[in-house]
């Protein structure tokens, strides 16, 4: 079982707010064994509380991105960096974007409590309440006959971005977003996009309650006149690249997750546990020395459709791609209800490959669970959910691993895991309880020590990868990039 509450707060207290140790004499080579056992319950536990107090000490009790709670995230984890001058670069790369600002919602001639939407346009739009069927993740679910109404559409299952993108196609001028959830707020909700810019229209957010009874007034044939009126500011936001000074640039183990959550809550599990666990192996790495280049990085808007990722990456030149030989991605290491789960990278269980080097990951990873760790693992579909996407469709090789999401635990699952079937392997999953009282700490070790295995194993060498092949990459790329995006998990759902 997980630790307890009261020693978790009693680690954090202990040893959080401290000064790293600085390294002088680095000069024996990584190994996996070193690096693994250097990585500790205590620590993680520490920093996933200051992490939480982070988001907490802001008014919006979060860390989304141009928020002061990711600030915070991206200034902490710089600050702990820049210790070690000697041993790594560090570089901010501002990624450029457009959010929501405000939202102003008036129906039936009454102001209601309404909340911006991230990445929706401004504008003001005014007409008549059109309810949409189902979730609105299909065209057939909206209606055909509402040309330049505001369409009202309950949120849940596929991204955002779909359910909009289907409406204005089917005349929408604005949208409302109800929420799935009696707790909490869609303050900070964010339109994942999977289309351009330019292709969707004023979307704000609203209770769950409100929304029920104003579908329910719909369908019952009252007319419901809506006026919408949405702002949106520009921010930069930034991905943070870390990388030792000591080791073949030529040749580099990229390991990343993401930093910033979504507007329910402080996101400790999603991915403060990512996020931390490359933190501490960061720290950890500067006792040795290394034969490949190890590059850290934590992207910023995974949340709002791997934006940080993609910016990267899509600013990359076909040299800089070829340095990496391989890309291994961890978001989510700590769910409550959680399966060791390794990413499909030779398809042999979903069909889905990565570029050449991405089958020998899910191997490495496989032989960690089942030869070091002696704990059992699954697979999970290597579909683009998260920030590896955008690397798989460059044709770089890439894995990871993860704990689980919003996916109900199997009783397969549970036979192999414990915990409880037919549950979601978090049920904190994008909520205002995803802190750091509901992390599982004896799952997030067995992953975090993962983590320091295959960057250790590849910091040494990449002879257990097929040489570089740009044709064969390049290849396999443009051969899934359509499964990728035509999977139902291409974006994490919100």
């Amino acid at each position: 079982m997980w630790k307890s509450i009261t020693v978790v707060a009693a680690l954090a207290a202990a040893v959080e707010g401290a000064a790293v140790e600085s390294r002088g004499n680095y000069t024996a080579l990584v190994s996996s064994e070193l690096l693994r056992n250097s990585v500790t319950i205590e620590a993680l536990a520490a920093k996933a509380k200051h992490l939480e107090r982070l988001a907490y000490d802001t008014p919006t009790n979060n860390r989304v991105i141009g928020s002061e709670g990711h600030q915070a995230t991206v200034d902490w984890i710089t600050g702990i960096i820049e210790q070690f001058p000697d041993y790594y670069t560090i570089s901010h790369q501002g990624v450029p974007l457009n959010i929501g600002g405000s939202a102003n919602v008036t129906i039936l001639g009454e102001p209601t409590t309404a909340y911006a939407v991230g990445f929706a346009p401004g504008g003001s739009v005014s007409g008549k309440l059109a309810a949409v069927k189902n979730l609105g993740c299909d065209a057939s679910d909206h209606p055909t006959n509402a040309t330049g109404s505001i369409f009202l559409i309950s949120r849940g299952s596929c991204v955002s971005g779909q359910k909009v993108l289907l409406a204005k196609k089917a005349g929408a001028i604005g949208v409302l977003i109800y929420n799935n959830v009696d707790e909490g707020n869609l303050d900070g909700y964010s339109l994942q996009r999977i289309g351009a810019e330019g292709e969707y229209v004023p979307t704000a957010g609203i209770s769950l309650g409100y929304g029920k009874g104003l579908a329910a007034a719909v369908s019952g044939g009252l007319a419901v006149p809506v006026t919408l009126s949405t702002t949106s500011r520009d921010i930069i936001t930034y991905n943070i690249n870390v990388q030792t000074i000591a080791g073949d640039p030529d040749n580099v183990i990229h390991v990343s997750g993401h930093s910033d959550s979504v507007g329910s809550g402080p996101g400790i599990n999603d991915n403060g546990s990512g996020s931390i666990s490359l933190l501490e192996i960061a720290i950890q790495l500067t006792n040795f020395t290394v034969n490949n280049a190890v590059r850290f990085s934590w992207w910023t808007g995974e949340e709002i459709g791997l934006l940080g990722a993609d910016y990267y990456v899509t600013h990359l030149n076909q040299t800089e791609k070829d340095k990496i030989r391989l890309l291994l991605d961890f978001d989510m290491m700590a769910s409550p209800n959680y399966a060791f789960q390794i990413y499909d990278g030779d398809g042999s269980a979903f069909n889905l490959t990565g570029a050449p080097g991405s089958a020998e990951a899910e191997h490495e990873f496989a032989h960690y669970f089942n030869d070091i760790a002696k704990v059992n693992h699954t697979e999970i579909e290597f579909d683009g959910r998260s920030d590896y996407g955008p690397f798989l469709e460059a044709g770089i090789a890439a894995g990871g691993i993860a704990c689980g999401a919003e996916g109900l635990k199997t009783q397969e699952e549970f036979e192999l895991f414990g915990g409880a079937s037919g549950l979601a392997y978090d049920v904190n999953y994008h909520e205002d309880g995803d802190n750091a009282n509901n992390l599982n700490y004896d799952a997030w070790i067995v992953m975090a020590q993962a983590i320091a295995h295959s960057t250790a194993t590849y910091a040494v060498s990449f002879d257990s990868l097929p040489p570089r092949n740009s044709t064969a990459i390049k290849s396999r790329a443009a051969k899934n990039l359509f499964k990728y995006k035509q999977s139902p998990g291409y974006l994490k759902m919100i």
